[in-house]
């Protein structure tokens, strides 16, 4: 008698096709169809540790990125407001870092590896410079910033 698993187990020809209910490749060509039906895996998306690890172990990278966005938000509840958004931008610039060094990131993975590294970058980026400039008595301040702000609001006629 066969191994139940052993038939369980689908074969895929290629990256892009996708099995059906049975088994088999619905699409055995590499040419992309007309309209897209289902959605691949993102580059870099599978387990960031061996599949017999216990599922917080497969998902670190994300849960690391997560808790310190937790632990940002709750610094800023208790009335720490720039040290909780400069930990929230840290923690996404950490998260763009690990999605460019490690091969697979489990479910940080959200897009391609490109676009990725540079959302995540780019938004911590942002909110570590807003962090560094709320007032009052900014950790940074930006001159040219200074001059935009009195050109748009004035005080007289």
């Amino acid at each position: 008698m066969a191994d139940p698993e052993a038939q369980a187990e689908v074969v895929v020809r290629d990256a892009i096709s996708a099995p059906d209910a049975e088994g088999r490749p619905r699409r055995v060509t590499r040419r992309f169809p007309l309209f897209t039906r289902d959605t691949a895996r993102p580059e870099g998306g599978g387990r960031a540790a061996p599949g017999d690890a216990p599922a917080p172990a497969r998902q670190w990278p994300i849960l690391a990125v997560i808790g310190a966005v937790g632990l940002g938000l709750l610094l800023t509840a208790l009335d720490q407001f720039r040290y909780g958004c400069l930990l929230i931008g840290v923690a996404l610039v950490v998260g763009a870092a690990l999605r460019w060094l490690l091969p697979d990131v489990g479910m940080l993975a959200v897009r391609s590896r490109f676009t990725d590294i540079v959302t995540y970058g780019l938004l911590g980026t942002a909110i570590i410079l807003l962090a560094m400039m709320v007032q009052p008595n900014p950790w940074l301040e930006i001159p040219f910033l200074k001059d935009t702000l009195h050109f748009t609001v004035s005080s007289g006629n």
